[in-house]
């Protein structure tokens, strides 16, 4: 196919020889098939601020920081050139998100190079080279559900060990080898430590897949990971190694009433005296002030 004008700089840069065909168009990227030398890869092209429907962007993007003070203080003045850093830090999160992941045991796609908004990465395959399908796409038996489930929980665990959260996750994000679960999509990948929505964006992934496997194995849906994550992770206790159990007590604090009612009425008590006290004060100065009386 003709090479599209955002991937003509790879072209030219030698990273890429050949389009090979449109792959998807989403709300934030149009992703192609593209061949590198004999291997063949994709190449995805982010669609620019003003094109892309992904909402909220800012709820997702809170808690980032540029490591460059004028970088920073430029996209918080939301100057033109700020605007600018502004997309090339977003479009660089979901490389940044990639590399640490993987670190981290995460099976994400292996990214290769960024550059002016395109992300070259490998191309998630099954064994006889035809692209993966998304998890939303794939029907399986209940014993399967469980194990793949299983495998995205500690996923998930180990993004939040590495201090990222997807914030998009769902059976759209997800694809599916001969090996497993794969996760993509990350440039709204969320900073877990310094956003507010963590915890809800957290338990909305979890739900999230929860969900798709629980058709083919209901009893995962009585399942609490999203809790128990989260309180382990409060807690300093989140590790990678830390086996979870999708167990998960909630902690209750029962009213003792009598007592509430006990210091309610000790200060319906103590404010009745200081009124009488003042009634009284009032009614002593009243009797201590000189009175004149008519002579005879």
């Amino acid at each position: 196919m003709r090479t599209p004008k955002r991937i003509q700089p790879l072209v030219d840069e030698g990273l890429v020889d050949e389009v090979l065909r449109q792959l998807m168009s989403g709300k934030e990227a149009d992703v192609f098939v593209v061949r590198c030398g004999s291997e063949v890869r994709c190449a995805k092209v982010y669609k620019e601020a003003v094109k892309r429907s992904f909402k909220k962007a800012a709820q997702y993007q809170e808690g980032r920081k540029e490591r460059n003070s004028r970088r920073q203080r430029a996209i918080e003045k939301g100057s033109k050139f700020g605007r600018k850093q502004q997309e090339e830090v977003w479009q660089n999160a979901e490389v940044d998100a990639l590399f640490r992941l993987a670190r981290a045991g995460v099976r994400v796609p292996q990214p290769y190079i960024c550059l002016d908004g395109v992300l070259l990465m490998e191309l998630v395959t099954d064994d006889e080279g035809n692209v993966a399908p998304r998890l939303g796409e794939v029907t399986m038996p209940a014993e399967q559900a469980i194990e793949d489930h299983a495998v995205m929980m500690n996923y998930v665990k180990l993004m939040l060990c590495a201090g990222l959260i997807h914030g998009d996750l769902s059976e759209f994000n997800v694809l599916v080898d001969d090996y497993g679960p794969v996760i993509i999509d990350l440039p709204q990948a969320v900073h877990a430590s310094g956003n507010n929505n963590a915890q809800s964006m957290l338990a909305r992934d979890i739900d999230n897949i929860t969900h798709y496997y629980g058709q083919f194995a209901p009893e995962l849906l009585n399942s609490r990971y999203a809790k128990e994550i989260w309180k382990l992770y409060e807690d300093g206790e989140l590790t990678p190694d830390k086996e979870l159990t999708g167990l998960f007590v909630e902690e209750e604090h029962s009213a003792d009433v009598d007592s509430v009612m006990a210091e309610i009425k000790a200060v319906l008590i103590e404010e009745q005296k200081r009124q009488e006290r003042l009634k009284d004060t009032d009614s002593s100065d009243v009797n201590d002030y000189p009175q004149d009386y008519p002579e005879n």
